[in-house]
């Protein structure tokens, strides 16, 4: 999501963000259930649904990690961006760096 100014915006990057996260965690509550279904109890379920969460999110949820990686890149850029304006604003005539 972007503003009026073509930036983007904090509640599409911090949304993207949290749907990202609450898709990994739900991936990860919903192996450790079946698990827990299928018969393995105690610290074994939840580990062996982490190992397999890892692999899964990496496939399974590629787009809105894409998503919040593409949101979080126009983001640095923005910014990256708005600090040369300053920069140049600020000094027009770029001075070479003394090494």
């Amino acid at each position: 999501m972007k503003d009026e100014g073509g930036r983007p915006n904090f509640r599409g990057w911090m949304g993207s963000m949290w749907l990202y996260t609450l898709l990994r965690f739900a991936l990860f509550f919903l192996l450790w259930a079946l698990l827990v279904l299928v018969g393995l109890t105690g610290l074994v379920a939840p580990l062996v649904a982490l190992v397999l969460s890892v692999p899964l999110a990496l496939v399974l949820l590629a787009a809105p990690r894409a998503r919040f990686a593409a949101n979080l890149e126009s983001r640095v850029s923005a910014h990256r961006n708005q600090r040369a304006d300053l920069d140049a604003e600020l000094d027009p005539e770029p001075h070479p760096d003394d090494d």
